[in-house]
């Protein structure tokens, strides 16, 4: 049994997104999509699947500075680097298969769902080895990216610090330079990923640090490549100080990592000195983009559980039933757990979609497409965060239809919901891409990120002209754009109060965005209806948008109340009063 509804994959691929019209052109076609994508099924149903209650069990342990996983998990992540997914999306030239970002992406999605506490190894490798593919030079590319590609190195991204955390201009890393070129490494970096693990030859840790005598603050971060061994294959002068034991993603090592501490830590510069920040931005925004897929995959797997059970759990009786030895329904006939199954479906659904168009924008981008960069841009934060903060509320929804049993580990829900709740912290909380998203993308470019948005949306409800959805997303459009204007200059006047709202405003503005792929989705059932008949797969997408519009998009309304006052209440609130 899958852990995610393949039908539903395929329909937001090639009927919403229209993949082929993507891959034409190239050398892929549905054929030889399908294929990859049955392979990335296979392994994830044989391997990733059947070990997640163990691997939530069986936690990674701290053995004499390694960090040691169970078999299974070893298992597992090397089925799935030595089929190609580490670095499918890399260029062949540097040992990939070159696919589109949104196949490799829904290939992902698959094995997210699967078990992402597995699937975690590979999204940081590959965001790693395009930094390398984008600022290393031919020689690194050589040393690290192969490998990489290859799945025999992983990679990781160390950003924080034990006193840091997410301020970033507070890292205390130093890096100082070596006569060959080199430079020597030292400090502490906390809450990282992959940092230590016994299942590759070896890991590319990308690590910011300054350089002595640089600018201070953000400016004057570097980045650089700090493997586990050095390429004559000796062990650098990296050492697990310790793991961290999360409430999720407990397949995935996350650990605390000292970098010289005996004087012996030696990393290369990746591209220009202090350029470190805006290089690892790359990483991150890709990152985003892959937690709230992930986000997704979660939330997919959770309704699928729920789902099953509700079909085949018997309690109670119908209001009307009067006869108590009358045979009992399945608890999907009950309206709440109607409710609580079409509650997830409307998010799980329409975040896919959202997370599809996103990494088919990633695509026309790369393609040199210039209307495709500032859209992305400004929906990065949405994809990100939506996911990761509602697509939590439907594995919520997935516990309580199981009831009690939905608290316990004899079921996966409860799993899915401590896996997902990690995602509202990685690559950056909801409260800092709320920030992101009020502060810096709506004003970016004298708004051009925001108007491409705003376009893309009106182009749709325009063509969508005459369907029940058309009118109220327009006036959800209408409300985004006057408190977004409102705000922005309330931001200028004061930033500190004018961001105050600013995780209010990042789920308005996401309810909309969500709003607008339901139509999306809506108006290509209408068209698949047309060409193949009716069903009650297309029925049950219109059903879920309406509950959606009905439930979700109406609060909005009074969110935009909030916001347009600007309400001050918590920025107000003293310290000594809590």
């Amino acid at each position: 049994m899958r852990a995610y509804d393949r039908d539903d994959l395929l329909f937001q691929l090639f009927e919403v997104a229209g993949l082929e019209d993507l891959i034409n052109g190239t050398d892929l076609d549905r054929e030889a999509v399908m294929g990859i994508l049955e392979t990335a099924d296979q392994i994830a149903t044989d391997h990733f699947l059947p070990h997640g209650r163990l691997l939530d069990e069986q936690e990674p342990d701290f053995s004499d500075g390694r960090a040691m996983i169970p078999d299974e998990a070893v298992t597992a992540i090397r089925a799935h680097a030595e089929a190609g997914f580490i670095g499918s999306g890399y260029a062949p030239e540097s040992g990939g298969m070159g696919l589109p970002e949104t196949v490799h992406q829904a290939a992902a999605f698959v094995f997210s769902a699967s078990n992402i506490s597995l699937a975690a190894y590979g999204l940081l490798t590959v965001g790693a080895g395009r930094l390398i593919q984008s600022f290393g030079t031919e020689d690194q590319k050589k040393r690290y990216l192969e490998p990489m590609a290859e799945g025999r190195f992983f990679g990781t991204m160390c950003l924080s610090e034990p006193q840091a955390g997410s301020s970033l201009s507070d890292i205390t890393t130093r890096a100082e330079p070596l006569e060959d070129g080199r430079y020597a490494i030292s400090g502490r970096k906390m809450w990282i990923s992959g940092g230590e693990q016994e299942i590759t030859e070896n890991i590319v840790h990308m690590v910011l640090a300054k350089i002595p005598g640089g600018p201070a603050g953000v400016k004057g971060i570097s980045l650089f490549i700090v493997p586990k061994l050095r390429p004559d294959g000796t062990r650098n002068d990296v050492t697990l100080a310790g793991l961290n034991h999360k409430m999720g993603y407990r397949a995935t090592t996350n650990c605390a990592l000292n970098f010289g501490d005996a004087g012996a830590c030696v990393g290369e510069l990746l591209g220009e000195p202090h350029k470190g920040l805006n290089y690892m931005f790359q990483m991150m925004n890709e990152a985003r983009i892959g937690v709230g897929m992930g986000a997704t995959a979660l939330g997919q797997a959770g309704y699928q559980a729920a789902l099953d059970y509700a079909r085949e759990r018997p309690q109670g009786r119908a209001p009307t039933a009067k006869d108590p030895v009358s045979p009992q329904l399945p608890i999907i006939q009950h309206a709440d757990v109607r409710r609580l199954l079409l509650a997830q479906k409307a998010a799980v659904e329409a975040a896919l979609a959202l997370s599809i168009y996103c990494t088919g924008l990633v695509d026309r981008d790369r393609a040199g497409d210039a209307q495709a960069g500032p859209l992305l841009e400004m929906l990065t934060p949405v994809t990100k965060s939506w996911p990761s903060e509602f697509c939590l509320e439907a594995n919520k929804h997935a516990i309580q239809v199981l009831g009690g049993a939905g608290y316990t580990r004899d079921y996966p829900v409860e799993r899915y919901y401590r896996d997902n709740r990690l995602n509202h912290i990685h690559e950056g909380t909801h409260g800092i891409q709320g920030m992101d998203i009020l502060g810096r993308k709506v004003m970016m470019g004298n708004g051009a990120a925001f108007k491409a948005l705003m376009s893309a949306m009106r182009a749709d409800i325009g063509a969508a002209r005459g369907s029940e959805f058309a009118a109220p997303l327009s006036d959800a459009v209408q409300r985004i754009e006057a408190v977004t204007l409102h705000l922005a200059g309330e931001v200028v006047k004061a930033p500190d109060r004018g961001l105050a709202n600013a995780t209010l405003y990042l789920d308005c503005i996401g309810h909309t965005v969500m709003a607008w792929m339901w139509l999306r989705i809506t108006q290509t059932a209408e068209r698949v209806a047309a060409r193949d008949g009716d069903s009650a797969f297309l029925r049950g997408k219109h059903q879920a948008a309406r509950y959606f519009y009905a439930r979700e998009l109406v609060r909005t309304e009074s969110w935009v109340r909030t916001l347009m006052a600007n309400d001050q209440s918590a920025f107000d609130m003293a310290e000594d009063w809590f």
